[in-house]
């Protein structure tokens, strides 16, 4: 059945950088102000989480263009969008305002059709700079946030 929920406890925005990374990175910063700023307007308890999905692939071929765009140094690339989400406001002691929690997942998705390679298939990266164990941006840091703070915030 279909409604409006009661309660929202946790909320997660969901995001990509594929190509353009300088500017893209820049909207999707803008778009987890506004998540975290709309989820803790409607709950400042509720847990306002980012991901963001960042293309490390040499080459990459837009839907949107004819051409092909090379990256000369994708990995910079991959750093400085890293650097640019690490900044997005965090929310920090007894303030909610930010994102409760964050990580990054970096892929190798050229999405170039070719005989060897299907359409859209991605590799993970997991070499540095992706975020590794221990890495603040790190996929399994990211869950443990959310269960550490949904056991602070609404257990009994």
């Amino acid at each position: 059945r279909r409604a409006t929920p009661t309660t929202i406890r946790i909320a997660i925005e969901a995001k990509s950088v594929m190509t353009e990374h300088r500017k893209a990175v820049k909207n999707r910063k803008r778009d987890f102000e506004a998540h975290h700023a709309h989820v803790h307007g409607y709950d400042p308890k509720a847990i306002a989480g980012g991901i963001v999905l960042i293309n490390a692939a040499k080459e990459f071929q837009s839907p949107l263009r004819a051409a092909l765009t090379i990256h000369k140094e994708p990995m910079e690339l991959v750093r400085h969008c890293m650097g640019e989400f690490n900044s997005v406001t965090m929310t920090s002691g007894s303030s909610h305002a930010g994102l409760d929690a964050n990580c990054v997942v970096v892929i190798d998705m050229p999405n170039v059709r070719t005989e060897e390679t299907p359409p859209f298939s991605a590799s993970f990266v997991t070499k540095p700079p992706a975020p590794g164990p221990g890495h603040p941006l790190y996929w399994d840091a990211f869950i443990q946030r959310i269960c550490q703070l949904y056991c602070d915030r609404f257990k009994s």
